[in-house]
């Protein structure tokens, strides 16, 4: 997501990502790293791909700290629309993740048979 959302939107420093399982260091090494930089007033929006997945379970555990809000699930609108946020309230993550649910759909392929048969 984060290569996508760099052709987007281009390269964010307010953006940090957390690769888990491409090195020996943990997402809580990485996430403790993280925190030590952060200034307790710093509004911090963790996100994650999978509910419940083991990287959203290690986020679940900074929820503790002062203003951090964690997001599971996301897709790429939602971190698009959140990465053009300098801060945003409670109210407002809400609206972008109902945003973003809507955003999916399945997608399929008209039936073009019955339409070519109306027409004639």
């Amino acid at each position: 997501m984060k290569s996508s959302l760099n052709i987007l939107m281009g390269a964010s420093d307010n953006v940090t990502v957390f690769d888990a399982y491409v090195d020996q260091a943990s997402v809580q090494e990485k996430l403790d790293a993280f925190y030590a930089e952060v200034s307790p007033e710093d509004q911090v929006l963790l996100m994650s791909d999978l509910i419940g997945g083991s990287v959203n379970q290690v986020m679940m555990t900074y929820l503790q700290k002062p203003n951090t809000t964690l997001i599971g699930g996301v897709n790429l609108a939602c971190v698009l629309e959140l990465s053009t946020k300098t801060e945003v309230t409670a109210e407002e993550i809400e609206q972008i993740v109902e945003q973003s649910r809507s955003m999916l759909s399945v997608v399929q392929l008209p039936d073009l048979t019955e339409e070519q048969e109306d027409f004639f």
